[in-house]
């Protein structure tokens, strides 16, 4: 590892013009290219302290051992250079996004002497015409054979067409008129030339003239009484307007643009592009990318136009082309795009109607794809495997964590305080064994301290199964260890004919949600509860097996704090077979208990990309929770708090009252009008009311006007 200060230029060499930069390691092999308007304030970014620079930024520049640059007239030539260099060097701390197929497109070879109509992959050709890409290459032949009807062109290879002009007879495709012959000589090279640059002007979008001509030439057809010759004109017709069916409107006419979203998260990201021509999307890719240097969602984009549109030209580039991020260097890569294309390009975030909507398409496809691509990473037992051998090796585990538990602590503000526990089985989310807990021991924000209380009471209730089930039990004095099952405690009395109590120093086992500690550590009346939507796995008695299995592995959504709190409370219940870490989003950095400094798993590795997923998951379960509980919170009434009272009387009530300060109005008498309030019920309402009644009315201080209270329900 290089000490960046070892190779650091002094600043008087750095000029403060644009230009490119390198670094590159001991082995003179370059590992990251990067442009900077003023070269001398980018490159003393990294020259500063270790500690303030992001992880990735900081291994890069300690596996570096030198830097260089090359000074250029404008920004436009440092992102056309940065753009070259990236593709000759391929330095392996780039951002490289990658097809996770090769896309197939429709190709025109202009540069033939009669030009051809084929599916094409891989690297684009010089002279040749392409469209798409295409998600599949049958939608490219389905097209293609539509519109033979129209735009007769060669479509047969080289050897097929020397052979026709060889022997003087074409192919099928000539005899039925799905090829204009040009091998035969029934087309001069003019017309077949020309017949190619009306399919690729169909091809580019527009449409609307030769389908308003073919009408034309059949209404004239028609009435000249040629009806076999205009019944061919109206099928060419509808051919075209089958073709046109197969790319869905989606903006208006002749709008030519490119709409690029991105899905990222710590690790990777996705990359989706519609190519919009004539107000039709024409195709569709695709790219995934590592995050291997500290990027945003401005240089992604950037990124991902540079690898879009550094081979095009012409109309390969189009008039728009709309991004959800803009570059840091807007008017740069506009300009370079513009070079691009030899005409003014838009490049821009759309605001408002069919382009924000469309956008919004492409985003939902990135996020789809991002997370198919996670799907199948995940999916992949070899890999499962894999991963949980490298956070066996890295922890120092003594055997695979097939079951890990991960938990995390959210609230908005140190209001509505939760945890979530997620659990993962050989790799795989447990949804079934999802957990949630209100935090009940103390009011306020404390995630260590909420941390000791969540992990306390999951391994308390997990201590309690087993003694209940027998398979744990204090130890005795003496006697034979039972051989059977064990029977409950003495003082307990026979046991019942239903589901067995707990010992009676513990107090019957709830049937409900599980309470929380009190101050005092005691069970007390929070929750702990499935997921919305999410059953719960029974035993054989019929009662809810919450917390019957124990993990090999706990994770912390946390730092050295809340790995210190999780394993603190295992220590005071006594469980020393079960191993504790915490995961550090910002630095993606795994701590262990009584360690100063943090377990760094390779970025690459499947181990840090299984404790990243265990993770989120943990994260995004707790945050739906809070935010369900918050929402319920805002629309809580006075009534809820009336024990007996179900949502169907409340309703009643509000009904007849017409509101919650009339209600509070009311005498009990006109309370047990209402149909199914008893007196005691009404009694309940009138206090619970009494105790939540405004102090006194609110005052406007400008005019003196009392503000009349009409909380219709809530408050």
């Amino acid at each position: 590892m290089a000490d960046p200060s070892s190779y650091r230029p002094k600043p008087g060499q750095i000029p403060d013009s644009p230009g490119v930069y390198k670094f590159r390691d001991e082995h003179r092999r370059v590992i990251y290219v990067g442009k900077a308007k003023n070269l001398r304030q980018r490159l003393a970014n990294y020259f500063q302290d270790l500690a303030g620079l992001h992880p990735r930024t900081r291994t890069m520049v300690t596996t570096a051992a030198s830097v260089e640059w090359t000074v250029v007239s404008t920004e436009v030539e440092a992102l056309q250079l940065e753009y070259s260099w990236i593709k000759e060097f391929d330095p392996r701390f780039n951002v490289k996004y990658r097809d996770d197929k090769s896309y197939p497109y429709l190709a025109v070879t202009l540069n033939e002497d009669f030009p051809r109509v084929q599916v094409m992959r891989g690297a684009k050709k010089k002279g040749v015409r392409y469209f798409g890409p295409y998600g599949h290459a049958w939608a490219i032949r389905e097209t293609v054979d539509l519109m033979l009807r129209v735009f007769p062109v060669r479509t047969c290879s080289a050897g097929v067409f020397k052979n026709a002009a060889r022997t003087g007879r074409p192919c099928l495709l000539g005899y039925i008129g799905k090829c204009s012959a040009p091998c035969v000589g029934r087309v001069t090279p003019e017309e077949h030339r020309e017949l190619a640059e009306d399919f690729c002007d169909f091809m580019a979008g527009r449409t609307g003239t030769y389908i308003r001509r073919l009408e034309k030439d059949m209404m004239a057809a028609a009435e000249e009484m040629e009806y076999e010759r205009a019944a061919r004109l109206r099928d060419d017709a509808e051919a075209l307007k089958r073709a046109m069916e197969k790319s869905a409107v989606v903006l208006a006419d002749a709008t030519d643009a490119d709409l690029i979203a991105v899905a990222e998260d710590e690790l990777e990201a996705a990359v989706q592009i519609f190519h919009v021509r004539g107000g039709r999307v024409r195709g569709q890719r695709g790219w995934v990318t590592d995050k291997v240097e500290a990027v945003d969602t401005s240089g992604l984009v950037e990124h991902a136009l540079q690898q879009l549109y550094g081979e095009e030209t012409g109309d390969s580039v189009p008039k728009e082309v709309l991004v959800p991020a803009l570059p840091e260097e807007t008017e740069a890569v506009a300009q370079w795009l513009a070079d691009r294309r030899g005409s003014q390009v838009s490049l821009r975030i759309p605001q408002r109607g069919d382009k924000k909507d469309l956008m919004a398409t492409v985003q939902r496809n990135a996020q789809q794809a991002l997370g198919l691509h996670k799907t199948k990473r995940a999916s992949d037992l070899t890999t499962r495997s894999r991963a949980l051998e490298e956070i066996t090796e890295a922890l120092g585990l003594d055997t695979a964590p097939l079951r890990i538990e991960c938990y995390d602590i959210s609230h908005l503000q140190g209001d509505d305080v939760v945890a979530s526990m997620v659990v993962f089985e050989d790799g795989l989310a447990r949804k079934s064994e999802y957990r949630r807990f209100q935090i009940k021991g103390f009011e306020g924000q404390d995630d260590v301290r909420s941390m000791h209380e969540v992990i306390g009471r999951r391994f308390k209730r997990y201590l309690q199964d087993k003694e209940r089930t027998g398979e744990w039990e204090e130890p005795r004095e003496s006697g034979p260890a039972p051989t059977g099952p064990v029977p409950a405690p003495a003082p307990m009395g026979p046991a019942p004919a239903g589901p067995v109590p707990a010992p009676a120093s513990i107090g019957p086992a709830p049937t409900g949600p599980v309470p929380a500690p009190g101050p005092a550590g005691e069970l007390g009346p929070a929750a702990d509860d499935p997921g919305p939507g999410e059953s719960e796995p029974r035993e054989d008695d019929g009662r809810p097996k919450r917390f019957a299995y124990p993990p090999q592995l706990v994770v912390v959504d946390g730092g050295q704090p809340q790995v210190a709190a999780a394993k603190r409370a295992l220590d005071e219940l006594g469980i020393d077979d079960i191993a504790v870490c915490g995961l550090a989003k910002r630095l993606e950095e795994v701590w262990l208990p009584g360690d100063d400094d943090p377990v760094v798993l390779p970025r690459s590795s499947e181990g840090l990309y299984l404790l990243q997923r265990v993770r989120d998951e943990a994260h995004r379960f707790a945050i739906t929770y809070q935010r369900a509980k918050r929402a319920k919170r805002i629309r809580s009434s006075p009534l809820d708090d009336v024990t007996g009272l179900g949502e169907t009387r409340k309703q009643a009530l509000i009904k007849h009252f017409g509101s919650v300060k009339k209600l509070r109005q009311a005498t009990i008498d006109e309370i047990c009008e209402v149909p199914g309030i008893g007196r005691r019920t009404a009694e309940s309402v009138a206090a619970a009311l009494a105790s939540t009644a405004p102090a006194a009315p609110a005052v406007n201080t400008a005019t003196g006007e009392i503000i009349e209270e009409d909380d219709g329900g809530t408050s």
